[in-house]
């Protein structure tokens, strides 16, 4: 029996479970596609990949894609507590991550602020 290390999206050192040509394809790939380009690797790896793309800020969106093709117990084996959120964010409509934005704020500047006579 071979035993799987769990990922962690906050343990970057984790080398991708799939090549890379593998990686490019599904960020280009519409939500269609994706299931497709997933045929034939197995759900455990499929739940290691969810795990390592969504710990991308620029892969979330595909990291939640590919979890929806997994249990959840699936996903809790290779990611524990990160496995069960990402499952849950995977059964409902994705919405992307908040972080960095403040409410009411429209633009950034900076030139400064102009002050009237």
């Amino acid at each position: 029996m071979t035993k799987v290390r769990p990922l962690s999206i906050d343990d970057p050192a984790h080398d991708c479970p799939v090549p890379p040509e593998t990686v490019g394809r599904l960020i280009k790939a519409d939500h269609e596609d994706t299931a497709f380009l997933l045929d034939g690797i197995p759900e455990a790896t499929r739940a290691r990949l969810a795990v390592w793309l969504y710990g991308r800020s620029h892969t979330h969106e595909v990291g939640v894609r590919v979890a929806a093709t997994c249990e959840g117990a699936t996903l809790r084996r290779a990611a524990g507590v990160v496995g069960n959120a990402l499952y849950d964010l995977s059964r409902r409509p994705y919405a992307a991550p908040s972080h960095g934005t403040r409410a009411g704020a429209s633009r950034i500047s900076l030139g400064g602020t102009r002050h009237r006579a």
